[in-house]
Formats: C-alpha cells, structure tokens, sequence
C-alpha cells in the first residue's frame, strides 16, 4: 500500500505527498523536499511540478478522504475511545489504556505523553497529532492485534479539523474549565470546540459525560446514547471516599448496587478519573471483581502527582498548569500533608493572559510560599509573564527566580518536617520552550539530580 504524508519530512521513495494550507505554514513550500526525498505524486492546490501531480482545491479534504478509503476498511475492528475535557484527559487516557492491557487486551494511547503501544513508542509534537499522523498510528496499532485506541482530544485539534476520516465508539467529558481563550475567545466557543467529538460518535457509539460539570448540557446530546458519571448525580456515582498519603478508597453506585475499591492514586479529582475507568470497563463487559484486582494496581502517568520522598517530606511533579487543575492538586496534598506547602509555578507565554493572576492568587491564598519561576515562554517576554501573574496581587509569600532550576532547588531547601513541595506546569516534559529553541529540562530529572548531590556532599 502506498504510504500519503503531509510531512515532507517522513517521505520515502514512492510515497504521495500532500501540500496542505495550515495555519502557521504552507505545505506547497515542502514541495520540493518531498521531490527530492523521493515523492512519486505531489497533491496541491496550485503550480506545476516536474514529477506526476494533482491539481485540487481543498488538499487537506483530499487527503482525508483518500486515508478514509485506503485505510478504514482495515481498521473496521479498532474500537476508537476519544477523550476531550480541559483537565483529567491524559490520566483517564492513560488508566484505561493501562486497564485494558493488565487484562490482556491489547491497547494503543495516543495523547499528551506520548504514544503508546505495550510501551512507549514515541513522544507527539501535540495532544493530538494531525490525521496522516494519527493514520500513521492507527496502522501500527492495528499491526500490533490491538483492539482499543484510546485517544486524547484537544479543542484545538477539533477546531483545527485535526480528527477527520474516522468516528469513535466512545466519546467521553472530564469537565470544562478555564484554559485556551487566547484561542477559544468564549468559554462557550470552547464548550462548542469540544462537543464536536461528541458528534463524531458512530450510531453504535456511546457518550460518557461528568454530570457535576456546569457545561454537562454541551455534551447531553438527544441523538447520543449517553452514560453519566459523577459524585452529585450519575448512572455510576460515588457514594463515599477517603483520601490518604498512600492512596484512596471509594465507593461507587450503580443500578442500587455498591461496590468498594481502592486505588493508589490521590485527590477527589483523581477518583473523577478512575470513575470513568471503571465505567468503561465495566461496559464493556469487564466482571467488576476483575475491574477492582486491577484499578487497585493502576498509577499515574509520568508528570501527574508524581511524588519523591525526601527525608519526610514529598516532592511533588504534577502537569497542572490551568486554575482548576492546580487549586485541585493543592487541595489533595493538603488532605494528605502535616507540614507547609510550597509550589514552584510559572506560566505559559503566548497563551491566555487572564488566568496568570488567578493562578498566582490560588497559589499564594493555598500554600505556605510559591516560588514564581518560567514555564514556557515562547516568544513573550518572561518579565512581562511574572508582571501578568502579579496583577491585583496582594500577598507577599512569594519570591521570583526565572531559573527554573535555581527556583526548584530553592523549593526544596524550604522543606523542613512533613511538608510539600509541589513542582506544577510542565510534568513529564522535557523541554522548555523558548522563543525558536527547545532547551533540554525535565523537572523530575531536576530534582533527582540535586537529590543526589546532597547526598554526595
């Protein structure tokens, strides 16, 4: 089967190239690379090539109806779970991902950490790759014997028609929170950009919805058959919980049934994300005592709640990088933490300014003292970040350190007697991102190497 791309990059000799309008760059400028490396068909919207061409008008419909043709017809037996909310995606991908392949059954994960098959293959550019990428995917996983795709969906991508060709058997909400109005404008566009996944289900699909979430109403679409979830109302919901350092217990209802579980993960939001998991197995036909022998062994992905000891106190490397997602994180460690509280945060460049100064005033009014440092500038100014973040404050249990580094060790010399530490914004990354430059910086590497350090000197 001849292999179609619309990244010069990834041609091969024989393969059809695809020169698509995007965004921020143009595809017909990749013309000539993708010639070079070997291209035996050029698709674009104009000019004329010295090797065979097609002429079309909207080259991206081209090329998502030619890997609809091509290639659905082999993955006819996938099953296809997307997965949109503004926090929770990436842990609930991740942990039904897991689930499914500790009961035997093979699984893909595409989303924010990467992709995953029985390990990790790859890291992504995005949450959500554009289509040739995601067909790309498709096909090894489907090489692989898997059954299920579990997959991460961004507003972004589904504003940016990034999730074309295919249809989903499961389409499923966390919530909705502030994030991405840089982009969205409106939280209501944003709602809107994330309930098209939930028009993307197959008649045979089924939607799976957070009905504590005041946009629920976005996602409870008549034409849908819909599942609910959630503590306050819900077909699964949760009855009781407790928390603690080592993990948590709780107790679900169905159909005026209970059933208790424990799990290693913390924080009420945490239990959001195994609710769901227990769900979907649990529809899937998956017996409950089977679901529980499993979610008792289920653990974060890298970069969310991710704790290290040290002496007494815990360290920890979580994603959070949105007000809700933080507020949530801080809560659940105070559940578990005697001691203080302490977070080194920054805020991302280039993206919605109006939530830095919530984001420092939830830090500030909720912990002990924040370490105010980078995260991602792109190509803004970090002065001009700090300044947004320091908008209306006033609290004085901060201090700046733009070094990301400096300000983690700084974070760390703070903690004493049963106290936190929390690293938020980044998580599993590996790269900070600075105006056209990827700099090497992983936060966890960051602390373990000082960790050993200290014990060295």
């Amino acid at each position: 089967m001849i292999h179609i791309t619309a990244d010069s990059r990834k041609i091969q000799k024989g393969d059809i190239f695809v020169a698509i309008k995007g965004y921020s760059r143009d595809g017909h400028a990749f013309i000539n690379d993708a010639i070079e490396r070997g291209a035996s068909l050029i698709v674009a919207e104009e000019g004329t090539y010295d090797i065979p061409y097609k002429i079309v008008d909207n080259s991206r419909e081209y090329l998502v109806s030619y890997l609809e043709k091509e290639y659905n017809p082999l993955l006819k037996n996938i099953k296809f779970i997307g997965i949109t909310g503004t926090n929770g995606k990436t842990t609930t991908a991740y942990l039904i991902y897991k689930a499914l392949r500790k009961l035997g059954i093979k699984a893909a994960y595409i989303g924010t950490i990467g992709f995953y098959l029985e390990k990790k293959i790859c890291s992504l550019p995005n949450t959500c790759p554009d289509v040739w990428d995601l067909y790309d995917m498709f096909l090894k996983a489907k090489e692989e014997g898997c059954q299920y795709i579990i997959q991460e969906i961004s507003s972004d991508a589904l504003a940016r028609s990034r999730v074309e060709g295919y249809l989903f058997d499961y389409a499923i909400f966390t919530n909705l929170t502030q994030d991405h109005l840089d982009f969205h404008k409106t939280m209501g566009n944003y709602a809107l950009a994330k309930q098209m996944l939930f028009k993307k289900l197959k008649k045979t699909g089924q939607a799976i919805v957070n009905v504590d979430d005041k946009y629920k109403d976005y996602f409870l679409l008549k034409e849908n058959h819909t599942i609910t979830y959630g503590f306050t109302d819900g077909e699964y919901r949760i009855k009781s919980f407790h928390t603690e350092a080592l993990g948590s217990e709780f107790v679900v209802e169905y159909e005026d049934e209970s059933y208790a579980f424990c799990s290693k993960l913390i924080g009420k939001y945490n239990i959001y994300n195994m609710l769901v998991t227990i769900l979907f197995l649990h529809q899937i036909g998956i017996k409950i005592p089977d679901i529980k022998r499993v979610v008792c062994q289920l653990e974060s992905p890298a970069g969310r709640m991710d704790v290290i000891p040290y002496k007494n106190n815990h360290i920890v490397i979580d994603y959070a990088h949105t007000p809700d997602a933080i507020e949530k994180v801080i809560r659940a460690v105070k559940e578990v933490t005697k001691g203080n509280i302490y977070v080194v945060f920054g805020c991302t460049g280039d993206r919605d300014r109006s939530k830095r100064s919530i984001m420092m005033q939830i830090v500030t009014n909720l912990t002990k003292k924040a370490i105010v440092t980078s995260d991602d500038p792109h190509y803004e100014d970090p002065e001009q970040i700090i300044a947004d973040m320091l908008e209306g404050n006033i609290k004085n249990n901060y201090e700046i350190c733009l070094d990301r580094k400096k300000a983690i060790e700084k974070g760390i010399l703070l903690l004493d007697d049963n106290d936190a530490l929390l690293i938020l914004g980044k998580g599993h990354e590996e790269f900070i991102l600075y105006k056209n430059e990827r700099i090497p910086f992983n936060d966890k590497k960051v602390v373990l190497n000082y960790l050993d350090s200290v014990k060295v000197g």
